[in-house]
């Protein structure tokens, strides 16, 4: 069910909202005034604001302000100022959306559903552009096949990602070149050579590494294999 925070002084209106959200499935909260707004956009995380520009003495925008710095929730603001300058103003403040009074119940949910879904679109484009590994400055996205190291774009193979990936999803745990051909590669040595694991390691390294010769990130151990190292070894 989504939440909507209807922020209005005006009774009839907060009720005539209530009652027409409501029966479209919403879940419905009412704030009277600006520090309500804030604390009930804090402690009840809604979906999506409904914001009256004129909120008695209080001005909109100025609590639009404030929800900025707490949340990123979509913001629609309701006003019977329908200049086109005050719309342009209220949306670069970091309105969704403005709806210009009177309007039609319709119109509000129209408004409403367009500016959830393309909230929800921006939030899935989060999801897919986070890293889903972190290690210090390393960040590798299987999303997106991508990795960033230092704040730059390392330009890996498929193959070269897939060995990265793989090692790090299993920090410290030591696989054998057999191991990678097996996993990595679905193949076996038997039919493979495992120099093939060798070369992808150096390339890696050589794409991964302050200096290869001395690697930070995958380790040899010696006559087992390789592996991920989360954090720089201490020098001993």
């Amino acid at each position: 069910m989504t939440k909507i925070l209807v922020v209005d002084d005006d009774a009839e209106m907060t009720k005539l909202l209530d009652t027409f959200l409501t029966g479209e499935g919403h879940e419905v909260l009412i704030a009277t005034d600006g520090a309500l707004a804030v604390r009930a956009t804090s402690s009840m995380e809604p979906d999506l604001v409904l914001l009256d520009i004129v909120l008695g003495s209080e001005d909109g925008r100025d609590v639009l302000r404030e929800l900025r710095l707490i949340s990123d929730v979509p913001v629609i603001f309701l006003t019977g100022r329908g200049l086109e300058s005050e719309r342009i103003a209220g949306l670069k403040l970091g309105a969704d959306d403005y709806i210009v009074k009177p309007f039609s119940l319709g119109e509000v949910s129209a408004r409403i559903e367009s500016v959830l879904r393309r909230s929800g679109a921006n939030l899935a484009q989060l999801h897919i552009d986070a890293p889903t590994m972190h290690f210090g400055d390393l960040l590798i996205n299987e999303n997106t096949h991508e990795v960033h190291l230092r704040s730059g774009l390392l330009e890996l193979t498929s193959k070269e990602f897939a060995l990265l990936a793989f090692l790090a999803r299993s920090p410290r745990q030591v696989f054998s070149r057999e191991q990678l051909l097996e996993h990595v590669w679905e193949s076996s040595s038997e039919w493979q050579n495992e120099a093939t694991v060798t070369e992808h390691i150096r390339r890696l390294r050589a794409k991964l590494e302050v200096d290869p010769d001395h690697p930070r990130w995958i380790t040899t151990v010696r006559g087992v294999g390789y592996r991920f190292e989360p954090e720089p070894i201490a020098p001993s």
